[in-house]
């Protein structure tokens, strides 16, 4: 296996498996009347206990207050889109099944911004991208239509 080919996995398949069953434990979470702030309390503490584990795993790996100040803003970043997903659960009774596939149009977000900010386009090829995009929009407009 090329180490493409294991980050892929590492860094694709897994994490995607991952926030599925993220998604399945928020959907139950919320269903059995937890509130938005405790939930994102309760999901902050997992995410602590994984990043100690992690300094343990994973040794050596310096950190700046830059460095600190952008995780942060991921940080910052998910915890409101993951209170806004409960939101919908909770407020307005939108099953997941239809949250889910807006909510991972994400992905286009994030590639744009890398290939602005990052300059990725040097190293993706842009067509099959914008091909893989516009089926991302078409799938998550016909998941979302009422």
């Amino acid at each position: 296996m090329t180490p493409t080919t294991t980050g892929l996995i590492i860094g694709g398949l897994i994490p995607a498996l991952l926030y599925g069953m993220s998604a399945i434990f928020q959907r139950g979470s919320t269903g059995v009347g937890i509130g938005i702030g405790p939930f994102l309390i309760a999901a902050g503490i997992a995410i602590i206990l994984t990043g100690i584990a992690l300094l343990w795993l994973d040794p050596g790996r310096e950190w700046t207050t830059r460095s600190a100040l952008l995780a942060m803003g991921s940080g910052a970043a998910w915890g409101i889109g993951t209170s806004l997903v409960a939101v919908a659960l909770i407020h307005y009774g939108v099953p997941l099944g239809k949250l889910v596939p807006l909510y991972n149009m994400n992905s286009l977000v994030a590639v744009t911004l890398a290939l602005w900010i990052f300059a990725e386009w040097k190293q993706v090829k842009v067509p099959q991208l914008l091909i893989g995009s516009i089926l991302i929009v078409i799938g998550g407009t016909l998941v979302a239509r009422v």
